[in-house]
């Protein structure tokens, strides 16, 4: 232990000679909730660390020609104009420990449920950068969430991005769940990233996948309400940054982001603060690489390990095409879409099998599965076409094999229903919807 104390010090003053204690600095010349412009620091550079003397830390994201903008992550008292803004030479990082998991943490590196530092704490990037195609493979093995309509009918591979749409209370956090739940001794690092959500949300979440061992390979990333908007909005890139971390050691990472229209609205109000001319529904022009530079983060890696990332977007009255949607879902593999109808109807997880689509399918399936689940889906789809044509008609007055499909095709719905935290496993799926197999 003496050694290493005297390593820091050595270091220190190595650091003294060098002029490495000196730092730029410059002052608040205007303030705008999170956002300041600061004079005098010519030597700044994007993305670089900055603290407002005790009262606030951010990092620098535009440099003008006389002032630089600095975004604000953690303000203990409010800043005003004059105060002083020292460099710091780096650029900005989080942190991050081996002891994450099993807790909610921020990019501090603070256990939110107690309020106390981790020991042994590392910096990691606030922003990975991507991995390289030539270092990605094939997608092909499975990861199941234990839900029929899924893993059946839509299923989702280790390395896959696969989107998770819908209106509000339709069941999209649900579906993130019971993935992280049904990892459950699959050698999976789960990281569920709860932006914009109240503690007493985030504290419930925490307890039910704690009552179901979820946690024991779980780590939830928080930025709650009261949080200033530019850590809502750097939080996932942090969490995703630890799964690449994680993804280098040959884990397999599942990463739940909870929700992306959060995020979206949260950068667009940072931008139109900042000055950033607005586009199209007043979002900034770069939302899209924001979201994309995110998101491939997701593949099968070479060295074995994955990254399965189950973003969640919020639509309003069912439309899946507006500005943030069709941007994400041309991101991803595929769409899980919700659908408030179904979900009204008691039909859970209220699934829309008509809009869902994996664009993998088959490949991360195994044979009996995947020809399983193109005799359901099939079916299924022709029954809820010709449903909404015969719904309100005499079922006596149809001829025997009309009767047949209808029937069938009903008993197949009612299968797909699942309670919450309710999972079936591949041979339990076989098992369930073996007598619709084609002969």
């Amino acid at each position: 232990m003496s050694d290493r104390i005297q390593d820091v010090i050595n270091a220190k003053i190595d650091a003294i000679k060098q002029g490495g204690n000196i730092h730029a600095v410059g002052k608040v010349v205007r303030v705008s909730n999170y956002i300041l412009e600061v004079a005098g620091l010519e030597e700044g550079f994007y993305f670089e660390r900055v603290y407002i003397g005790s009262k606030a830390e951010g990092y620098i994201s535009h440099i003008g020609r006389s002032s630089v903008t600095v975004e604000l992550v953690k303000r203990s008292s409010p800043v005003y104009a004059g105060d002083e803004v020292t460099s710091s030479g780096q650029m900005f990082s989080a942190k991050a420990s081996t002891d994450f998991i099993g807790h909610i943490v921020d990019i501090f590196g603070e256990d939110k449920l107690t309020g106390n530092k981790f020991k042994e704490l590392h910096d990691i990037e606030a922003i990975s950068p991507n991995v390289p195609i030539m270092d990605r493979t094939t997608v092909n093995r499975p990861l199941y969430t234990g839900l029929c309509g899924i893993d059946l009918l839509y299923p989702i591979g280790r390395g896959q991005r696969q989107l998770i749409i819908g209106d509000k209370k339709t069941g999209k956090t649900q579906i993130g769940l019971d993935a992280i739940a049904n990892q459950r001794g699959k050698s999976t690092i789960c990281i569920y990233i709860a932006l914009g959500k109240s503690k007493k949300t985030v504290k419930s979440l925490y307890n039910e996948l704690l009552s179901r061992g979820a946690m024991e390979y779980t780590v939830i990333y928080a930025a709650f309400q009261e949080d200033c908007a530019p850590m809502m909005y750097i939080t996932p890139n942090v969490a995703l940054s630890l799964a690449v971390k994680y993804m280098h050691q040959g884990n397999d990472v599942l990463v739940v982001i909870d929700d992306l229209t959060q995020h979206a609205n949260t950068y667009r109000e940072i931008s139109l603060l900042a000055g950033k001319a607005p586009g199209r529904d007043a979002y900034p022009p770069d939302i899209f690489y924001t979201h994309a530079s995110m998101l491939e983060l997701g593949c099968q890696h070479k060295g074995g390990g994955s990254i399965t990332v189950l973003p969640i977007v919020e639509t309003r009255g069912g439309d899946i095409t507006d500005y943030v949607a069709t941007n994400i879902i041309s991101i991803t593999d595929g769409q899980i879409v919700t659908s408030t109808k179904n979900f009204e109807r008691g039909q859970k997880p209220a699934i829309d099998f008509g809009l869902s689509v994996s664009r993998l399918g088959g490949q991360v399936q195994t044979p009996e599965l995947k020809r399983l689940g193109t005799s359901v889906r099939r079916e299924l789809l022709s029954y809820l076409e010709t449903k909404e044509i015969f719904e309100l008609a005499n079922i006596d007055e149809m001829g025997q094999e009309m009767r047949r499909r209808l029937t069938r095709g009903k008993e197949m719905l009612e299968r797909m229903k699942q309670y919450r935290f309710d999972p079936v496993d591949p041979s339990g799926m076989e098992e369930k919807f073996g007598e619709f197999v084609d002969k």
